[in-house]
């Protein structure tokens, strides 16, 4: 599929705040670890919900607090969800995350536990996440356009052959997605350490350029201040085994992502894009985090390329793996929808490997499972930034 992505039409799920979703859940969202046992009951008893289990909600407080709310009501509000049951240790945090996810004119409902038990609990809120099922169920698809979606991109476990094959694949998509009028959004901001200043070339802006630099140069002092070695965790020890030898040399072949593209502005965690465009927020590098961040800002829909293999998916998005390297391809072929490799062999040009991609995102966005879908990876991992009160 040569050319641009102009044109380019899928049938998808239109929400009530006029969004458009790809996907149409019910979400079982605990407030906190406490309500984890409740959830993930109603989960198993109500065929076609899923539970969004995690460990946090409890004594978060000031920006930690924040950004745990912004992340659960973002992941209620994503428009590949259709209805919500939210339940909670007690009442005010649990109606809080419910009246959150209700601006978006789709069903919630909150369940808290205290004065009731799980068993009640659990009652009420299956009973509730049934009628919630019949009604998602009953809905149509329509036609949509390319340009209404939100998309996240992140490398994973990545070696050489991501910067030389799958990343400027990626990239080629990236340049079409936003020429389409998509909105695309990238982050890793330890990762980008050695080429942080080509992204910064890239902003449209002098302001959003300076808030990139604020957001850098604040993440790798925390990193600097805490003395730490890196090596290991950036780059990983799957990188370090691919081939990888510097955290410069990741940044190089990581930013090779988002092609030549220029960038609109800076996102803070879990912060839903204001306009469409190529959009940067500022997160770790560990993909579930990640992750969970896009699905909190409304993507609906994410890329990840890998070259030593990665199998993290999400509860919320579909997530598409693209793999350039032939063993990991042949080792992990069930975790791989798109398969780059013979573009290392000179079998297929570039412009036919962003065509294989383009394929198989029109594709998953029109219901056709990804490899993390199918094999249930569903890592929910809200991102924590200090310690419990």
């Amino acid at each position: 599929m040569e050319g641009t992505a102009k044109g380019l039409a899928f049938r998808g799920y239109r929400r009530e705040d006029g969004r458009v979703g790809v996907r149409n859940h019910v979400a079982i969202i605990p407030v906190d670890g406490l309500a984890n046992n409740a959830a993930q009951g109603v989960a198993k008893i109500v065929h076609g919900t899923v539970a969004l289990a995690h460990p946090y909600g409890d004594l978060q407080f000031g920006r930690d607090l924040k950004l745990f709310f912004q992340t659960l009501t973002g992941c209620g509000a994503n428009p590949n969800v259709a209805a919500a049951v939210v339940i909670g240790a007690e009442p005010d945090w649990t109606d809080r995350l419910a009246e959150g996810i209700a601006r978006t004119g789709k069903p919630v409902e909150a369940f808290a536990i205290e004065q009731h038990g799980d068993l009640r609990t659990i009652e009420r809120a299956a009973r509730r996440a049934t009628e919630f099922v019949r009604y998602a169920t009953g809905l149509q698809c329509q036609q949509a356009d390319l340009s209404e979606v939100v998309v996240g991109i992140k490398c994973s476990e990545s070696d050489p052959t991501s910067g030389l094959a799958a990343n400027p694949v990626l990239g080629r998509v990236v340049e079409r997605l936003v020429a389409a009028g998509a909105t695309v959004m990238f982050g890793e901001t330890s990762e980008l350490t050695g080429a942080e200043h080509v992204v910064a070339g890239r902003f449209k802006s002098r302001e959003q350029q300076e808030k990139f630099w604020r957001c850098y140069n604040e993440y790798v002092g925390f990193i600097a201040g805490e003395k730490a070695h890196l090596l290991g965790s950036q780059p990983t020890q799957g990188n370090i085994r691919g081939g990888l030898s510097t955290i410069e040399e990741k940044a190089f072949g990581n930013i090779q992502k988002i092609g030549q593209a220029l960038i609109e502005g800076v996102l803070e965690p879990a912060e839903a894009p204001p306009a469409k465009g190529l959009w940067f927020m500022n997160t770790s590098s560990a993909a579930a985090e990640v992750l969970t961040l896009f699905s909190a800002a409304g993507a609906v829909l994410q890329i990840v390329t890998t070259g030593q293999g990665n199998v993290a998916g999400n509860p919320v998005t579909p997530v598409i793996k693209m793999c350039a390297n032939p063993r990991t391809v042949a080792a992990m072929s069930e975790h791989i929808d798109v398969d780059v490799s013979t573009l290392l062999r000179q079998q297929m040009t570039r412009e036919q490997a962003a065509g294989l991609l383009l394929d198989a995102l029109v594709a998953t966005l029109n219901g056709r499972l990804t490899g993390a879908e199918i094999l249930g990876h569903r890592e929910f991992v809200p991102t924590r930034l200090h310690r419990s009160a």
